[in-house]
């Protein structure tokens, strides 16, 4: 490494016997894929200009949406790439350290935590699982129409206050729904993680999003769990179900009931 040089890291696996890299693999920079190995674990890094990714430059890049996006996807078709040859721990976008020995310092300060999360998701694989509701369909009956002594003042105050309790009605069906639902996929996983909801303008969608959740699955499960989010989009008519995967276990590789981190359809525009 140079001084005009700083290591991105994507991932941790543990050490192929080979010493291989993946093959064919290229980064955030172009930058061709290897690995930095320590303590029986090995990194999948990549070698990125300082001029590009310092501080200051990252600072200005995560203003612009373009290269944000670019970028993100970039990391992630990393991390998709390396858990097609084994399991791997993926890190957080935009994780850098100085130079090769200090993440070898690294991986054996963690070599612990690493080992045992390589253990906790071995076998399993992450889905996502993502609800919508139109609010309309979880409003109540109308009510009958409000009484003609009331002012037309007090008739407005009426009429919005029923708005309002109408619209918490039907939020607290949807989530009850939603809840039902999430516990039906989470009798098929070994964890699961809570998602806030994507913002709209970012996700493109309408309505409500009342579950935004990761399952991590056992691999022989797969098909089941998978037929399970049809059956239960069928047995929802009012919910509109959407599954992702399989992903590396990104919200789940972090100490247990950590906050996870964003799966790749989140983590750009």
């Amino acid at each position: 490494m140079t001084d005009s040089l700083a290591t991105w890291l994507y991932a941790v696996t543990a050490a192929p016997e080979d010493g291989a890299p993946p093959q064919g693999l290229t980064g955030v920079a172009d930058e061709p894929v290897r690995l930095v190995e320590k303590a029986g674990l090995a990194a999948v890094v990549g070698s990125v200009p300082l001029e590009e990714f310092d501080e200051d430059a990252l600072r200005g890049h995560l203003e612009d949406l373009e290269w944000l996006e670019r970028t993100a996807r970039a990391h992630h078709r990393v991390i998709n790439g390396a858990a097609r040859q084994g399991q791997v721990i993926p890190l957080r976008f935009a994780t850098l350290y100085h130079d090769d020995d200090r993440v070898r310092a690294m991986l054996q300060e963690r070599r612990e935590d690493f080992t045992a999360t390589l253990r906790r998701v071995a076998g399993r694989t992450e889905w996502g699982v993502k609800a919508y509701v139109d609010p309309r369909s979880f409003l109540p009956d109308p009510g009958e129409p409000a009484g003609s002594e009331d002012s037309p003042g007090t008739a407005y105050l009426l009429r919005r206050r029923a708005q309002r309790q109408d619209q918490e009605t039907a939020h607290l069906r949807a989530t009850e729904r939603a809840e039902e639902i999430h516990a039906s996929l989470a009798a098929l996983a070994v964890a699961t993680a809570a998602h806030p909801p994507q913002d709209t303008a970012l996700a493109a969608y309408e309505g409500w999003m009342v579950l935004n959740n990761s399952y991590l699955v056992p691999d022989g499960l797969t098909e089941e769990f998978t037929a399970l989010v049809t059956t239960l989009g069928e047995r929802y008519p009012a919910i509109t179900l959407e599954v992702s995967g399989p992903w590396p276990p990104y919200s789940f590789t972090g100490p247990p009931k950590a906050e996870g981190q964003a799966r790749p359809e989140e983590a750009a525009p």
